[in-house]
């Protein structure tokens, strides 16, 4: 069960079906570890359908990686320009008659020049706020592994023996 005895809901449950009664049967630091021991119970058979991975504390990490400058904006747009100018270069190459593969580089040159452009401009009207790219992550002081009633016996069973 949930903090406040709230059973956690499970995915496609209808809202008409009630919720099953759960209980932590393992507790961990890291989520790797959790994801190890609900893979020990599917290798033993344990219907895993049955077992949440629910994690407790969590709280937004947010990881500064460099500066965002215009220049590296457009760089930015630049590849992302690039790749869509692919896609469009090969699809519309695909219908064209002789020089198909000037239809591509046509395209990639024009992705990466709008893109490059786009991300320039993009940057520059945020008025210098947020002027710093970031990586956003969750991340949870413990996971715990949350098994259906009927099955915590056999789940801690399983845990146990394969420690």
């Amino acid at each position: 069960m949930f903090p406040g005895n709230r059973p956690y809901p499970r995915p496609g449950a209808d809202r008409d079906t009630p919720p099953r009664a759960t209980v932590t049967v393992a507790s961990y630091p890291e989520y790797l570890d959790a994801q190890r021991a609900v893979d020990r119970l599917s290798d033993a058979g344990f219907p895993v359908d049955r077992v949440a991975i629910v994690g407790e504390d969590i709280r937004l990490v947010e990881r500064v990686l460099g500066r965002m400058t215009v220049g590296r904006a457009a760089l930015a747009g630049a590849g992302t320009g690039g790749w869509f100018g692919l896609l469009v270069g090969v699809l519309l190459g695909i219908f064209a008659v002789g020089a198909w593969w000037k239809v591509v580089v046509f395209a990639i040159v024009a992705g990466l020049l709008w893109g490059a452009v786009f991300g320039a401009i993009a940057h520059a009207m945020t008025g210098g706020q947020r002027d710093f790219a970031s990586a956003s992550e969750l991340q949870a002081a413990t996971y715990k592994l949350v098994v259906d009633a009927e099955h915590a016996d056999r789940a801690r069973q399983l845990l146990t023996e394969g420690s």
